[in-house]
């Protein structure tokens, strides 16, 4: 029953999640989550936070055992509440503008280029768990924990261990009591199974795993007055009405803007340009309207409705369920560099070089305005600027070169299309042939596609529709790009067949054989399902190698991968 699953409840820190990579104990790299396929490197910005260590402490037995051969590490960098006030009284001093929490001031202070300035932030780090871990094994998430702890890292030291309704509630109540007492900032507790082999059979959702969930606080609320509306365009396009307010502090933090959601929530609430209204920070993060103090009305009140064309660059805006969007997608200021991000991503054009620092110093610089400029860049345009040496500048251009013969379903992934990830990538890359086709594709034609959906297939339309996106296209395409054109059944050795990768492959990288499993008509899934045909098993395979034993899936070595692909 739920009762007897036993937990491991932590505090839920405010913070920035980032992984932290050691190789026979020493620290080897870290990321942050960068565009959601590829993760920004910021290891020496990392280095710089004296509670990381640098060598994996060797404390003996215990729960630890042996130093790992490989160890990916999962944390939480944040900021406490004093150092955060004391940065801030700093900033204000000097004539900067100050972050609006602390979050986002751990937040800048990781993406600064110099590592120096990142020294000279307080940060610190919470860790909680692991990715990759080689040469040690553990049953629960409590034994994880104290070799975490064993080998040098910090470990948040409100962590109870509960098997029932009634003590989480005890415990929930207990942090949410103190938390105006801690020196960071709280949004609740989290839970996690503390079997790791029940964990691993619950499995994750897209973006959270089964085995976790949070518990969160009470939010703290003040009154304040909204004194106009502003239209924000995020780097998905998605518009989001801000209120513009007088300043109120709400649990130790001065907001003067609030997010409004979208039209429906306005509507919902009622909520007009010069009300009073009840603020809360969301989570203890994102400031919210809550409420409207409607008898403070005095008539002058102004209703809020949401744009039709999107405040930065002017293209169509379009109501995708709750939210508007842009639909300029490929050259929308807002969007430009998380659309050059995903471009260029491995999974899409795969041009390195191109990371997340580099594409702002493109954008910010001038050089780039929409992706189709990528392949218009120039030696000349390069070589002086900051950090780009010979080496470098070919290097990039090389890759560049070499993107130019993309497979049809990684260039209609690139585009950035609303709703279209990888699958459905798949799915309109056989259906249409090509891009061309799939340009000129109305909602009927889509809607007769398998696993086209509504939502999906207005998107589509809508992005093809969009003269911004077509000129860009025509840009990519003059530019040499070449767009294939493919016999609408898959066809190869390997057609209708599903692989899966685990461990690690000597001969090529994970994405290597990935291509060469799509080139034979073959596609390749992440988790263990009856869809499986093949897992192939390189050198120390995880869990899924188990799994697949277990549900009679066929094994194959790298070797007889190799000779599958005959390419041996």
């Amino acid at each position: 029953s739920e009762d007897e699953i036993v937990y491991i409840w932590e505090t839920k820190i405010d913070g920035l999640a980032v992984e932290l990579v050691y190789e026979d104990g020493k620290f080897a790299g870290a990321s942050k989550r960068g565009d959601g396929y590829t993760g920004e490197d910021i290891h020496q910005q990392l280095k710089t936070i004296r509670s990381i260590p640098m060598g994996l402490l060797k404390r003996g037995g215990g729960a630890s055992g042996p130093i790992p051969r490989r160890l990916e590490v999962r944390g939480e960098v944040f900021m406490d509440i004093k150092a955060f006030e004391a940065l801030n009284k700093e900033r204000e001093r000097l004539g900067e503008s100050p972050f609006a929490n602390p979050r986002n001031a751990a937040a800048g202070s990781l993406r600064q280029l110099d590592p120096k300035v990142t020294a000279s932030r307080p940060l610190d780090i919470f860790c909680y768990g692991v990715g990759v871990v080689e040469g040690v094994e553990f049953g629960r998430h409590g034994d994880l924990l104290d070799a975490l702890r064993s080998w040098g890292f910090k470990v948040n030291p409100h962590i109870r261990v509960c098997s029932g309704v009634e003590e989480v509630i005890l415990f929930h109540d207990e942090v949410e009591s103190m938390r105006d007492d801690l020196p960071y900032e709280v949004d609740g507790i989290v839970a996690k199974v503390n079997d790791l082999a029940l964990q691993d059979t619950l499995g994750a959702l897209t973006r959270s795993p089964r085995w976790a969930f949070a518990y969160k606080f009470t939010p703290r609320q003040e009154t304040t007055k909204v004194r106009a509306v502003e239209f924000g365009v995020g780097r998905t396009g998605a518009i989001t009405p801000v209120a513009v307010m007088d300043p109120v502090r709400v649990g130790g933090v001065t907001i003067e803007r609030a997010t409004l959601h979208n039209q429906d929530e306005i509507d919902r609430k009622d909520i007009r340009a010069g009300d009073t209204v009840v603020v809360q920070r969301a989570g203890d993060v994102i400031p919210e309207v809550v409420t409207v103090v409607k008898d403070d009305r005095t008539g002058g009140e102004r209703k809020i409705r949401m744009p039709e064309r999107c405040p930065l660059c002017g293209a169509m805006v379009r109501k995708v369920g709750a939210i508007h969007y842009c639909t300029g997608g490929l050259s929308c200021p807002a969007q430009l560099k998380e659309t050059i991000r995903h471009f260029t991503s491995k999974r899409a054009m795969d041009i390195d070089g191109l990371g997340e620092k580099n594409v702002s110093q493109f954008v910010d610089d001038g050089l780039i305005r929409d992706v189709g400029d990528i392949y218009y860049l120039r030696k000349e345009d390069l070589t002086g600027l900051e950090r780009w040496g010979e080496k470098s500048v070919r290097n990039l251009l090389d890759a560049i070169r070499k993107s130019k013969r993309p497979t049809l379903i990684r260039l209609i992934y690139a585009l950035g299309i609303r709703q279209v990830g990888e699958y459905t990538a798949g799915v309109l890359a056989e259906e249409f042939g090509s891009l061309d086709s799939l340009m000129e594709a109305g909602m009927d034609t889509l809607l007769d596609v398998r696993d086209i959906g509504l939502e999906t297939a207005r998107c589509i339309v809508d992005f093809f529709r969009e003269r911004h996106n077509r000129d860009v296209i025509d840009k990519i395409k003059r530019a040499g790009v070449e767009f294939p054109v493919v016999d609408r059944k898959r066809t190869g050795r390997l057609s209708g067949k599903t692989f899966l990768f685990t461990g690690a492959l000597a001969s090529f990288s994970r994405e290597e054989a990935k291509r060469l499993v799509e080139k034979e008509g073959g596609s390749v899934a992440s988790a263990v399902s009856r869809k499986v045909d093949y897992v192939v098993a390189g050198r120390d395979p995880g869990m899924k190698y188990e799994k697949a034993r277990e549900q009679g899936i066929k094994i194959l070595t790298e070797d007889d991968f190799k000779a599958l692909l005959e390419l041996e």
